[in-house]
C-alpha cells in the first residue's frame, strides 16, 4: 500500500477534476482518502489513479451504485479462493 501524502488541491492538479468533484467519490465510497488529524485529505499516486478511472467511467454514463457494484467484484475477483 502506497503511503498517502498529496492534499486534495495537488490531486486537483493531477487530475484536472475540482475538490467538489473529488469529495463527491468520497461521499459516494469510491475512494478512501486518509484524515490528518488536523481533517485533512491525504492522497496516494494509487488514489489518483483511481479518482482519473472514476472519472473516465462517469463520463462513459456509468453511475455511483454501478462503479461501487464494480468495484466489489474487481475485489472479490483478486480474493482467493482458498485461504
Amino acid at each position: 500500500m502506497e503511503s498517502k501524502v498529496m492534499s486534495i488541491g495537488v490531486v486537483c492538479e493531477l487530475t484536472g477534476l475540482t475538490e467538489r468533484q473529488i469529495r463527491y467519490y468520497e461521499e459516494r465510497k469510491l475512494i478512501f482518502p486518509e484524515r490528518t488529524k488536523g481533517g485533512n485529505r491525504k492522497y496516494s499516486f494509487e488514489d489518483v489513479k483511481s479518482i482519473q478511472e472514476i472519472h473516465q467511467k462517469m463520463q462513459e454514463g456509468f453511475n455511483t451504485f454501478e462503479l461501487k457494484e464494480l468495484n466489489k467484484s474487481k475485489k472479490q475477483r483478486c480474493t482467493p479462493i482458498f485461504r
